[in-house]
């Protein structure tokens, strides 16, 4: 039977992303996404938040750790993998995370976010795929919008 894994999660950084590189020089960023959900309980409405760990390679890893810090919105769209490892005392582990392959940066230009690192809007990454050398476009201004 063909099987399907596919994420797409839209939250918010918990943390600054933590580059590094590996051996061969590829990139690798591991970020943390909280992820909202509303569910009714006892009849009022609650938020109910998942952390998800995420990790990033080549090009977007880069880019996340240039562009987001905790707090930025951002979108993933990945794959799910089980990760399973002993401590060193003999004990098992496991962690169910998502290999991001594609990401986009939600905030808006000068907001959200919060962190030192700068914002960039509507910027998508996706594995090898180089920044554009002028940055994203520039948000219409409210003169621009025709209605």
């Amino acid at each position: 039977m063909a099987s399907f894994n596919r994420v797409v999660l839209v939250g918010n950084l918990t943390r600054d992303p933590e580059l590094r590189y590996i051996p061969s020089g590829t990139a690798v960023a591991d970020i943390g996404l909280a992820v909202n959900d509303r569910v009714k309980r006892d009849n009022q409405w609650v938020d109910e938040t998942t952390f998800v760990d995420i990790t990033l390679w080549g090009r977007t890893a880069e880019v996340a750790n240039e562009y987001t810090s905790k707090g930025s919105s951002i979108l993933i769209e990945g794959r799910l993998k089980f990760e399973q490892w002993e401590t060193n005392d003999g004990q098992k582990r496991s962690k169910l995370k998502v290999i991001g392959e594609r990401m986009q940066m939600l905030d808006r230009k000068g907001g959200g976010g919060g962190g030192s690192r700068s914002n960039e809007s509507q910027y998508a990454s996706s594995g090898s795929q180089a920044a554009p050398a002028s940055g994203p476009p520039e948000p219409p201004q409210d003169d621009d919008i025709p209605f």
